[in-house]
């Protein structure tokens, strides 16, 4: 039954991104991580060390452990989801991973964009992985935006810094 197998293989791979992000925050003593490493944490598994396929960018950044789960969780399912429809699906596609810093707003800019794979529409119906995705940025107080560019799919995240820093404590 292929829905089961792909339902299977789909929990597996949410469960690992769930591991990797339990792995760094135990390294850190489950205080903060630093968002860099999250993301080429969260990468490494898709990635091709020979060939490079993600270009990953930004300044440094504490993250709670909290937002630390939800992160990795949302790039997981975006990296599952660009091998399997997107960029990362053909042999030429790249993803670039950048965030920027707002000092006026006190917000933390994350853009995942996606180059040289197929054509990109928006789907008919909205998936489970999509849901997902957007209720862990939601569940960091953030805004989130995904685009279905003919070029390529883009998933953007504005959050608050005070919902990724840690606390005096942490």
């Amino acid at each position: 039954m292929p829905g089961a197998e792909h339902a299977q293989h789909a929990i597996e791979g949410r469960l690992l991104a769930l591991g990797r992000a339990h792995d760094l925050l135990l390294q850190a003593r489950w205080t903060s991580a630093d968002l860099g490493k999250i993301i080429r944490s969260a990468t490494e598994a898709f990635d091709n060390p020979d060939v490079p396929k993600f270009t990953i960018a930004g300044p440094d950044v504490r993250v709670t452990s909290g937002a630390v789960i939800a992160i990795a969780m949302t790039l997981n399912e975006l990296c599952t989801n660009t091998t399997k429809f997107g960029a990362l699906s053909v042999p030429a596609g790249r993803v670039d991973i950048v965030w920027t810093l707002d000092p006026g707003t006190q917000h933390l800019h994350l853009k995942w964009t996606e180059k040289n794979g197929p054509e990109v529409q928006a789907p008919d119906k909205r998936s489970f992985g999509t849901r997902l995705v957007e209720t862990l940025g939601k569940q960091l107080k953030g805004d989130v935006h995904l685009g279905y560019e003919p070029s390529g799919f883009v998933y953007a995240f504005d959050v608050p810094l005070a919902s990724l820093a840690p606390t005096a404590s942490e």
